[in-house]
């Protein structure tokens, strides 16, 4: 069913197009070894279930957090991996600075690497740590945000 999607051919229009809602569904990581990753993820307390044994998805709100064999998803994105970082930082919001050097505390508890300890910036503190696969998450305490009745991360 297309009815969502958003078509442009050559600069043309339809008055019935509708514009592409500003919000994301899913975030596939590219892993290298996909039951590793899945270890490290269910170690940080998550759940996930895989519909086929070749992709595990974690319920987030309001969005799904995906791993998958890097190379099939190259493949699937037609894209060439040329390996190294993607551009893209992952951030998760938490109530309290504590809370940012627990999860900093617990990630590599659980494999993965500090890239960052807990330090106080000009607009809030924050951290950053490795997955296994060199996927960069960082953990924020921002004062003007916070967590909807949804658990949903709100700007103020």
């Amino acid at each position: 069913m297309l009815s969502h999607c958003v078509i442009v051919s050559f600069g043309i229009r339809g008055a019935n197009v509708p514009p592409m809602e500003q919000r994301l569904s899913l975030i596939t990581l590219g892993v290298s070894d996909l039951e590793r990753a899945h270890r490290f993820y269910e170690s940080l307390g998550w759940t996930g279930t895989s519909p086929d044994g070749d992709i595990w998805l974690f319920q987030l709100n309001g969005m799904i957090l995906g791993l998958w064999d890097r190379a099939k998803l190259a493949e699937d994105t037609v894209v060439e991996d040329i390996g190294g970082w993607g551009g893209i930082t992952l951030c998760q919001w938490v109530p309290s600075k504590d809370d940012v050097d627990a999860v900093l505390a617990n990630a590599e508890a659980a494999g993965g690497s500090i890239g960052r300890p807990g330090l106080q910036r000009y607009w809030g503190y924050t951290g950053l740590f490795f997955d296994p696969d060199g996927n960069p998450w960082e953990v924020i305490h921002h004062p003007g945000w916070t967590l909807d009745e949804a658990g949903a991360t709100r700007m103020r």
